[in-house]
């Protein structure tokens, strides 16, 4: 991979061996950090020479959505990734299915009809997306699936990924290790069908099971949103009150709402039960103000620029990773480390006092990043 600037520290070992330099923060790396059950698994390599093209590429982005914080931050960096390498594309034609998958499968349909050379897409549900992406892919298209994926391998080239079992392989294991092995916890998964959000959910739950100790009171979708977040714990909480020992949120977009239940339901800071969830600025500070045991594990958004790197080194005939892992930090709140989950850097110093509480951690596109304000130039 080329993609000189990173966003976490020193320099962290990808899977596959490939190295991301990194500059932002000057963390641990966090492939290093890495409790050993939860590091994620080497990935196979693949042959793309059948794929080799001279440049400029068309190239077609089909978007699942962008109804939240995270994924439009996550758009933004596919957009920078387009102009990073602007000068090898004669197009990069974008579609947004706005969630709906019937629509992304007929976005897909018609950028193959505008004869592109390659498809990325971030597939709004796994299920409904497999067939259609493996009908590009026997058309001899390749496709670089960013973000979510679908169930069979066979339907893309690459995935360009955070790793789900990364994320929530550690923020289980911390609660449970945090809670001595016994407690009462609430599980908010993000929304339901999408390959995220089943992935971590599917972890979690086998993390859980190890801990007898470990009681589940309630699991419940929150389709990563903050108000949702808050909704549904305000409910879990009419019912279990405080025998409510731990939340794990795979997110800190519904994780921030979480906490913010306990607050309007008159919980003091030191009664709030122990989080995780990252990602989300409002988290961080969230959890620096009150001061809750907490764990963060971001699914960096900026993946998608990733993704886009994959796309360039598929058509370049480059040989590229089946699944590409970008490292995540894990940050956990003062005095809380546990016997196997270590933070790669303190809280105090992730959070940003200076930026809105729905600022997306994790982007890579540059300290002076405004998603208000975003632009990217690059030929559609």
């Amino acid at each position: 991979m080329n993609r000189s600037a990173f966003i976490f520290g020193a320099k962290a070992t990808i899977a596959v061996g490939a190295l991301v330099s990194a500059s932002a923060l000057g963390l641990v790396s966090p492939a290093a950090a890495a409790a050993p059950e939860c590091a994620p698994a080497a990935s196979e390599t693949m042959d793309t020479s059948q794929f080799k093209k001279e440049p400029p590429y068309t190239i077609g982005f089909s978007n699942a959505e962008l109804r939240d914080g995270w994924l439009r931050t996550f758009f933004h960096t596919v957009e920078n990734g387009a102009e990073k390498h602007a000068d090898k594309l004669q197009k990069f034609i974008i579609t947004d299915a706005n969630g709906d998958a019937t629509k992304q499968i007929s976005d897909i349909q018609d950028l193959l009809n505008q004869d592109i050379d390659l498809l990325m897409v971030n597939p709004q549900a796994a299920d409904s997306l497999d067939p259609i992406m493996g009908r590009v892919m026997r058309r001899g298209v390749p496709v670089v699936s960013v973000a979510r994926t679908v169930n069979n391998e066979d339907n893309y080239v690459t995935f360009a990924t955070a790793s789900d079992t990364y994320l929530a392989c550690h923020s289980a294991t911390w609660l449970a290790e945090h809670l001595g092995g016994e407690g009462k916890i609430v599980l908010l998964p993000g929304r339901a069908g999408a390959s995220p959000a089943e992935t971590r959910l599917e972890t979690a739950r086998e993390i859980f099971a190890k801990y007898p100790g470990i009681e589940i009171l309630d699991t419940q979708y929150t389709g990563w949103s903050p108000a949702n977040g808050k909704s549904i714990m305000s409910a879990v909480i009419q019912r279990f009150g405080k025998d409510i020992d731990g939340v794990w949120a795979d997110s800190g977009l519904q994780g921030s709402g979480s906490v913010e239940a306990f607050l309007s339901a008159g919980f003091a800071s030191e009664d709030i039960p122990p989080h995780t969830g990252g990602d989300m600025n409002r988290m961080y500070l969230l959890a620096l103000e009150h001061g809750f045991p907490f764990a963060g594990v971001d699914y960096t958004p900026s993946i998608g620029g990733f993704g886009v790197d994959l796309a360039m080194d598929i058509l370049s005939g480059k040989p590229v990773p089946k699944q590409f892992n970008v490292p995540a930090p894990i940050i956990i709140s003062e005095g809380h480390n546990t016997e196997t989950i270590q933070g790669t850097v303190a809280l105090a110093d992730y959070a940003q006092p200076d930026k809105p509480g729905t600022y997306i951690m994790g982007h890579g596109i540059g300290a002076d990043y405004d998603p208000e304000n975003f632009s990217a130039n690059y030929p559609n």
